[in-house]
């Protein structure tokens, strides 16, 4: 076999490497067409090459070797020609402190830091080391004091020194947070969405997670996200456009918004049914003493039976009792971007602390041809979790109700399938949700009046009492969103009594998938 076929079958074996190699190039690049550039010098490489490997069993280390070597020369040259805009992380980077014989491990890790320094200091750096511009130069291209390039020149450099010092690495650790928000405003999920989903994304949830309990600059925030600066200035842009950050002083970012931890968990568990056992039974039997007598009302029922009608019951009564002897205050709403009245509300409690609160959700279809509301109620004694119902589903249930039919079909599917309405065997419809007209709930609130009144000051008291170390636990420019979440401890600890009342037997828990969810006609003005 002569030396050109030798040769030939040498590069054939070469040639099954092809996709190792690319997968190669592209974890060292960052961009497509660099990577098939890459591959390519280091295949045609590798065969120009061959000649000189003597020991066909060391042929991968080798081509590894030619692979390492061509990557760097490569990344040089691109250095070279790269522009300034297209840095996330610098291809390389010469520094009087690093020359090329120490390990290319270095060099990355350089990268990576310049990377991760904020605007200000990232770009005068490149421009002084890798563009080779004097600070003079530097000066009249920015537009700044030649002090300043020098003052920020030696500030980037200390930092990236004290980073190197510390090898340690970071990575971007998704924190899963959960982001909602309440108020009011006119959403419908698809065509107008809720603000959330402009800032639900892993590195935004990162950020507002990290510049929560005390604002960041742009470089902790690189840092203990794990990415770039240019990334978290790409993402605090955007978050301060959606109003979901502020800028308390200048290069210094906060969360603008409650994020819920464990440790509000943590204080409920020590202090609420402390807080409220002076006047807890007393509370349990007016409940009881207004769920009895509600029976009697001439109200939809939904067949539901007064043990689950309790829960429904006692979340009413105590609404109804808050505008009339909270103290507590709560602050009005102020327009947001879009022009609506809302607040972000984000959630990361592990479920391992429970914390008082019940959810609720309120829709109504004011604006479309009926005057109902519906409100759900959820995440408390065991109640099964029910989303609010749009203004359709509302004006078929309402159809039913007081005209036995509709001629909405379309919604009417719509309800079926989610559960509002449920087509039974002989072909009725039957309403899931109970429903009060504005005269029966008028009757339901004197009951209320009657039964649970005469403990609502003791009651406010001590819910006074348990809210002075609750709004400690909130960073101090969310003095409001503080008092709105105290607010609604009025109705909130129920689940407290609920709990309690629960565990020593004085109520039955709920049926199976039970909701707690109402209709309730409104007067149309």
């Amino acid at each position: 076999m002569g030396e050109r076929q030798v040769r030939m079958m040498r590069s054939d074996i070469i040639e099954e490497y092809i996709e190792k190699v690319y997968g190669y190039a592209v974890n060292h690049t960052y961009t497509r067409d660099e990577a098939d550039e890459l591959s390519q010098e280091i295949m045609l490489t590798a065969i120009r090459e061959l000649p000189k490997l003597r020991d066909d069993s060391r042929l991968e280390p080798w081509l590894w070797g030619v692979a390492n070597n061509v990557t760097k020369s490569f990344s040089r040259l691109r250095g070279k020609n790269r522009a300034l805009y297209s840095y996330d992380v610098l291809e390389n980077m010469p520094c009087e402190e690093f020359d090329e014989s120490e390990n290319e491990e270095i060099y990355d890790l350089l990268r990576t830091k310049i990377a991760m320094l904020s605007e200000i200091y990232r770009e005068i750096i490149i421009l002084y080391y890798y563009d080779g511009l004097s600070t003079k130069t530097i000066s009249e291209k920015l537009n700044i004091p030649e002090g300043t390039v020098t003052w920020r020149l030696s500030e980037g450099r200390k930092k990236l020194k004290k980073e190197l010092n510390n090898m340690n690495e970071t990575a971007l650790r998704p924190v899963g947070m959960r982001i909602d928000i309440y108020g009011n405003g006119d959403y419908d999920g698809v065509k107008r969405p809720f603000p959330d989903v402009y800032i639900d994304d892993a590195l935004s949830q990162n950020i507002l997670y990290h510049a929560y309990e005390k604002p960041c600059t742009v470089e902790e925030l690189a840092k203990l996200c794990g990415v770039p600066a240019y990334y978290v200035e790409d993402k605090i842009a955007r978050l301060l456009r959606y109003e979901a950050i502020i800028e308390p002083s200048k290069g210094k970012y906060q969360t603008d918004f409650i994020i819920w931890s464990d440790k509000y968990g943590i204080y409920c568990e020590e202090n609420a049914e402390r807080f409220l056992m002076p006047v807890m039974d007393d509370i349990i039997t007016a409940l009881k003493d207004i769920s009895k007598s509600a029976m009697k009302l001439d109200f939809y029922k939904a067949e539901k039976s007064e043990d689950d009608l309790f829960y429904l019951f006692g979340v009413l009564a105590l609404s109804y009792a808050s505008s009339k002897y909270s103290t507590l205050t709560y602050p009005m709403f102020k327009a947001r971007y879009d022009g609506n009245m809302w607040r972000y509300i984000g959630n990361m409690e592990t479920g391992k602390h429970k914390r008082v609160g019940i959810g609720m959700q309120k829709s109504a279809n004011l604006g479309s041809r009926g005057g109902c509301s519906h409100s759900s109620y959820n995440g408390f004694g065991g109640i099964a979790n029910r989303r609010m119902m749009y203004d359709k589903h509302i004006n078929v249930c309402e159809d039913l109700l007081k005209n036995q039919k509709t001629d909405d079909l379309e919604s009417l599917a719509n309800a079926i399938k989610d559960g509002y309405i449920i087509k039974r065997e002989d072909g009725s419809l039957f309403v899931t949700t109970p429903m009060f007209t504005i005269k029966q709930k008028e009757q339901f609130d004197k009951l209320v009046e009657k039964y649970l009144f005469p403990h609502m000051e003791k009651y406010s008291d001590c819910l006074n009492s348990f809210s002075k170390g609750y709004q400690k636990l909130f960073p101090a420019h969310l003095k409001e969103d503080a008092q709105r979440m105290c607010h609604s401890l009025f109705v909130s600890m129920f689940s407290v009594i609920v709990d309690y009342a629960q565990r020593t037997k004085k109520i039955a828990p709920p049926s199976e998938n039970c909701y707690c969810d109402v209709m309730q006609e409104f007067k149309i003005t």
